[in-house]
């Protein structure tokens, strides 16, 4: 058996981070998904589970992080290709987030980054497979 990711993030709005990443062609798996949380769909061994911060608070028992202060984490995730990059954050731009820094270019490992309504931080990269060493 695989091993799968759910990363949870507390969302303020969850219809509004819905449609923000449903602009990102992400999906969301129906049977996980009520008034107060959602599974995100972003591979088939990756889900984000975007709970409303009371539902959120109930897993935790610490305060939920404020985003616009701290930093929660940073997810990253690998695309196919430069272009895929460029594509993924310019649909979260187009959907409302905002940037926090200038891309990253090392030749062989080119990467993007942006802030989502919650101001969660994500990244996308590409690396060329030939400079991964085995």
């Amino acid at each position: 058996m695989t091993t799968k990711i759910f990363v949870n993030l507390s969302v303020s709005d969850l219809k509004k981070s819905i449609n923000f990443f449903t602009a990102l062609d992400y999906t969301f798996n129906a049977q996980f998904t009520d008034e107060s949380c959602t599974c995100m769909i972003i591979s088939e061994e990756i889900h984000s589970m975007l709970m409303t911060h009371a539902r959120f608070k109930t897993f935790m028992p610490n305060e939920v992080c404020d985003t616009k202060t701290a930093t929660e984490v940073l997810i990253c995730l690998s695309c196919e290709s430069r272009s895929e990059v460029d594509s993924q954050v310019e649909k979260a731009l187009a959907a409302g987030a905002s940037t926090f820094e200038e891309p990253m270019d090392h030749g062989f490992m080119y990467g993007r980054s942006f802030r989502d309504l919650d101001g969660h931080f994500w990244q996308f990269m590409y690396m060329d497979p030939s400079a991964v060493q085995a």
